[in-house]
């Protein structure tokens, strides 16, 4: 009961869908969704990460695109995350550029590695005027970093208004 009064609750645990082959994913921000290309470093441009899409956030949050486990999450950065959905498809969400000189400022993470979220879940919370004052840019991009080897296909979804939970803005096809 005390825990719950002083918002201590643990959190009951995600069930993950079973692999079907298929991962849908919805926007993991509220904002404009646009292709990769638009992002203003080369590292995400060029793909030079792997392949995949950018919201331009109109809100300081992160949500869970998909139901995944957390494999990545900076204790000192705070400023991205990695996912792995049921079917292996690694998924690294960055929020903005050069955001890592900002060593976690204006950064709260909800959740930790090694657990399971929900798709729509928050998994960051960010000071959106502090990252665009002390950034290079508020450019958040979504890369599949294992898609050599997890992904047979991916159909994007861009150029539309986001709405985090809701929104389609990746179908991808596992191997």
């Amino acid at each position: 009961m005390l825990k719950k009064l002083f918002g201590k609750a643990k959190k009951e645990p995600v069930q993950m869908p079973a692999a079907d082959g298929k991962d849908i994913l919805t926007a993991y921000a509220n904002g404009e969704v646009v292709s990769l290309s638009e992002v203003p470093d080369p590292t995400f441009s060029e793909k030079m990460m792997g392949d995949g899409i950018a919201i331009k956030p109109d809100e300081g949050a992160i949500y869970a695109p998909v139901h995944a486990e957390v494999i990545q999450m900076s204790d000192s950065m705070k400023h991205a995350v990695g996912l792995k959905t049921v079917n292996g498809v690694e998924i690294l969400i960055h929020i903005g550029l050069e955001t890592v000189a900002m060593k976690g400022e204006g950064f709260k993470q909800l959740v930790k590695e090694g657990e399971n979220v929900a798709k729509g879940e928050k998994l960051i919370e960010f000071d959106l005027d502090l990252v665009n004052e002390k950034a290079e840019s508020t450019i958040t991009p979504l890369v599949i970093t294992n898609a050599d080897d997890s992904v047979s296909s991916m159909e994007k979804h861009e150029g539309q208004q986001g709405v985090s939970g809701e929104t389609v803005i990746l179908e991808i096809t596992a191997k």
